[in-house]
């Protein structure tokens, strides 16, 4: 099930982003002492106590005036409000109750969603006083807090998670793998749905963004259950300017939060671009087992050589995926599509595969003693033991007396003979370094 979402809204400048960032723990989104700096949303994943979510930072919402910009962002405001399960409505002790917050507590008015209303820039005792007038706002108590100082982050917290609805599980059963298609626009996704199940399930347009919504389609085949989760098509920032395309971006986000399987489209005729990276990306970064499918295969001009060259370049773009498999496949001829449900059977089979505590050990004993984990100034990191600590994504826990003497590299050769040793095809693998408890 994909995690709730919180969207902060207010008007410009009464530091959004600054409490975006504090919550997400990452200096993700611009942070500028003027108004309007933050232009499109910004998503994140945040946690707290046992709630995980999804946080939107808004651009200001200013009701006044008819320049475009202004009314891009304000559009873009309210449809993160519509999104989201529960709203942080962000103040300005400083500067009080202003006609544009009154304004801006009308539009959650009419949204109809749970809101807390936090009073930034409370910065010590003495702002305590000045608190209070926000109560004519309407939302019940306001939670003074400090963006710049960290202070009253836990009760704003406390707060935004009594809101969210409680986990009702996967909507689907645990024997159902859920496959998410993502890609930019008109890279044949919805006609690669259809061309799975085998009818028109989706609507097919030549126009790029017809798909707006994420939409389900379970099926089964030779006894395997499936939902193809199929998406908008993800445009770059900045070169979107319908609304309702920057909307479907967190749609897809959600879908792959939702997917075990995420299949990353490419169009074939018109080869990788940049964009084609960050899109893979958000797989990537949610741990998701993933595959390349690049799409319109029939229509390239090829000779014995251009799916090899193709590959290569996938290989050099996506560095960072050199685990996903990649096939080449048209969804207007059929070609290889009989090959693309075994090839994702075996994906999330090694996403939810584990790995014996002994087997593992054995296999970090033998990496070690081939080479030797690196030392520095005179200090070598000594490896005690090994474990796997959860699946989907693969995630390993080796304890070592130092971790500060751990080095990507190493972990990067660990992880490569872990590889070696075991079919992990088409899944990312987490590895952690912790200090060994002197005691054990």
């Amino acid at each position: 099930m994909a995690n709730p979402v919180v969207a902060i809204v207010g008007r410009p400048n009464v530091g959004k982003s600054t409490i975006f960032n504090r919550i997400i723990g990452d200096r993700m989104a611009i942070v500028e002492d003027r108004p309007g700096v933050t232009r499109d949303r910004l998503y994140g994943h945040a946690e707290w106590l046992t709630h995980r979510f999804s946080l939107i930072d808004t651009g200001g919402i200013e009701t006044g005036g008819e320049d475009e910009l202004l009314q891009s962002v304000k559009v873009q405001a309210e449809l993160a409000i519509d999104e989201a399960d529960a709203i942080i409505f962000l103040v300005d002790a400083k500067a009080g109750v202003t006609a544009a917050d009154a304004e801006v507590a009308e539009i959650l008015y009419r949204a109809r969603k749970p809101v807390v209303l936090a009073v930034n820039k409370v910065d010590n005792v003495g702002r305590q006083e000045e608190v209070y007038e926000f109560y004519n706002l309407g939302f019940g108590d306001p939670i003074p807090v400090s963006g710049a100082h960290g202070l009253g982050f836990g009760d704003l917290l406390d707060a935004v998670v009594a809101h969210l609805p409680k986990d009702q599980g996967d909507e689907y059963g645990e024997d159902v793998i859920k496959v998410a298609l993502i890609g930019r626009p008109n890279v044949g996704k919805s006609s690669l749905v259809n061309a799975i199940l085998g009818e028109e399930r989706v609507i097919v347009s030549h126009v790029a963004g017809t798909t707006r919504d994420a939409i389900d389609s379970p099926f089964e085949r030779d006894g395997q259950k499936y939902v193809i989760i199929d998406t908008a098509g993800m445009r770059k920032r900045g070169k979107v300017y319908e609304a309702t395309e920057k909307y479907s971006v967190m749609r897809a986000m959600k879908a792959i939060e939702r997917a075990d399987v995420v299949l990353v489209v490419i169009n074939g005729e018109e080869g990788i671009i940049e964009q084609d990276k960050h899109i893979a990306g958000f797989a990537h970064e949610a741990g998701k087992a993933a595959m390349f499918v690049v799409n319109k295969w029939d229509a390239v001009d090829k000779d014995d050589k251009t799916m090899q060259r193709f590959t290569q370049q996938i290989r050099d773009h996506f560095l960072f995926m050199d685990y996903a498999p990649i096939l080449f496949v048209s969804a207007k001829t059929k070609q290889r599509l009989n090959k693309l449900l075994p090839l994702i059977d075996n994906v999330a089979e090694n996403h939810a595969q584990r790995i014996q505590t002994s087997l593992l050990n054995d296999l970090i004993s033998d990496a070690v003693a081939m080479n030797p984990p690196p030392s520095d100034k005179g200090k070598r990191m000594k490896i005690g033991y090994a474990t796997q600590v959860t699946v989907k994504p693969p995630t390993f826990v080796v304890f070592v007396n130092d971790p500060q003497l751990s080095h990507f590299s190493y972990e990067r050769y660990l992880e490569n003979k872990i590889r070696a040793s075991f079919n992990f095809e088409g899944t990312p693998i987490r590895m952690f370094m912790r200090k060994k408890n002197t005691e054990e």
